[in-house]
């Protein structure tokens, strides 16, 4: 089985079940590596290790008394977005600080009641604003592939610790790929649920219309496991909607006979990393060898995805960080009136990414701007909406790289916003259309890995889910390219 801190939820789960290990012994283990490598990774804001030692311990003796529970003991880290009662939710950012959740998000209070144990809180970029996690404001986190790169962002955190062998699995979100890039970029799954398949009540919002939780894991089984588990209408978030959750079973079986798998014109063209490109095309071939047959097929809106998403997503972060006022809760910098306390508590709390997107969002929001832009923008999106729905007349899937190029060096586009918000045009597009996604590497390049993403038409989660495992198992270990 390998050393404890590097199996996959799967295999925790049966080891568990079958007495081979305690849930003490698997917390036990991944403290030990927190303690040996995030001093250097920084994967992780915060550990508990003394609550996640007194849950597991709980959770042991809940099974030998008889408890069965569909993920009892399994230890998960969490982005640090997401409310978990009694906890600080920082966002990585100076303004929430002092701030501590006084509830459970319903991703978390639903992993909770399946057993799980809570092993700490993630880094991320500042309010979930970037593609590196350089923009947070509490530490630099590395990718554990190779420390001189990123490691993707916004979830980078959650990515690191599970692909640097500090967690078995971890929660991220995903506005415009958060989930999916850095899942690749350390070398992990990354599951965007459709929207509305996972209540967001309890994450931290950054856009509204677009967010969405999920899952990173070490492969596509243990993604399913924990989607399974958090899916599900809740009356706490009016999006959600009740429908069957998808069974981590339907993986198996012939995931890929028979399935038509759309390749979009759009998505290999200029801009796109000539190695990367090469290794999805050669995952598409190991997909048609087990069964599936690739089809072209056109997104044709696929060129103002970038422009419209950082539009919607600006706008909307604009109204939802206009919360942190210093007055209810966070940092709170004095003045001589409550404007001035608001203004200076914002100045000094939110960090030059965060401002930046809220000063874009504020202005075309704006009169004389707003039909121009946010408007504009929302036709936008539902025409690329539409591109999806007749492509998926015409495929089952439709598969994509992840980002356009490997992952870069740290520092290397932190002085070009435009060319940070590039790397994520591949990924935009599911959100504003509202579909499902899943990312996984399909190769190596030079130790670091590209990436293949399976999109699918809303709530066909199963079938994608599916999919991607198959062409999981006909891939092998990542080192096959």
């Amino acid at each position: 089985m390998g050393e404890l801190n590097t199996i996959t939820v799967t295999d925790a789960v049966k080891a568990l079940e079958a007495r081979t290990c305690s849930s003490e012994e698997l917390v036990r283990a991944l403290i030990d590596a927190i303690r040996r490598r995030d001093g250097a990774l920084g994967a992780f804001v915060a550990v508990d290790e003394a609550g996640a030692l007194d849950q597991a311990r709980a959770a042991d003796r809940a099974r030998a008394a008889g408890v069965r529970a569909p993920l009892l003991g399994v230890p998960v880290a969490l982005k640090d977005n997401l409310n978990v009662t009694g906890q600080t939710c920082r966002c990585a950012s100076r303004i929430l600080e002092g701030y501590v959740a006084p509830y459970d998000a319903t991703a978390v209070a639903r992993l909770r009641a399946a057993g799980v144990v809570f092993l700490g809180r993630t880094n991320m970029d500042e309010f979930a604003m970037g593609s590196t996690t350089e923009n947070s404001a509490l530490r630099l986190t590395r990718n554990p592939l190779d420390p001189s790169c990123v490691p993707g962002g916004s979830s980078g955190g959650s990515a690191a610790a599970v692909g640097g062998n500090l967690a078995l699995a971890a929660l991220g979100s995903d506005t415009g790929g958060s989930i999916r890039l850095p899942a690749v970029f350390c070398g992990c799954v990354g599951l965007k649920p459709t929207y509305g398949r996972i209540s967001r009540y309890g994450l931290v919002a950054f856009a509204s219309s677009l967010d969405q939780i999920g899952p990173i894991t070490k492969t596509v089984r243990d993604a399913a496991l924990l989607n399974e588990v958090m899916s599900g209408l809740d009356p706490m978030d009016s999006t959600t909607v009740d429908r069957p959750a998808p069974s981590a079973a339907a993986l198996d079986g012939e995931g890929l006979k028979g399935l038509r798998i759309g390749l979009p014109k759009e998505y290999f063209g200029p801009g796109l990393d000539p190695e990367v490109e090469q290794s999805v095309r050669r995952a598409v071939r190991l997909c048609e060898e087990a069964g599936a047959t690739a089809v072209e097929i056109s997104l044709p809106h696929t060129g103002y995805a970038i422009a419209a998403y950082y539009l919607i997503a600006t706008a909307e972060a604009s109204a939802n960080l206009a919360r942190f006022d210093g007055v209810r809760y966070g940092m709170r910098v004095a003045g001589e009136d409550p404007y001035e306390l608001h203004c200076r508590t914002r100045a000094a709390g939110f960090g030059p990414e965060v401002k930046r997107r809220i000063l874009l969002g504020t202005y075309v929001l704006s009169s004389g701007y707003y039909d121009a832009y946010y408007v504009s923008a929302q036709k936008v999106r539902t025409l690329i909406g539409r591109d999806f729905e007749q492509a998926f007349a015409h495929c089952d899937l439709v598969a994509t790289p992840v980002s356009p190029t490997l992952p870069w060096k740290l520092g290397a586009k932190t002085a070009d916003p435009l060319a940070m918000y590039l790397s994520d045009v591949f990924t935009v597009t599911s959100n504003l259309a509202g579909n499902a996604s899943v990312a996984l590497p399909c190769g190596l390049i030079g130790g670091l890995p590209a990436g293949i993403q399976f999109m699918a038409p809303p709530f066909a989660e199963e079938r994608m889910l599916a999919a991607a495992h198959a062409y999981e198992r006909a891939r092998g270990p990542l080192g096959r390219v």
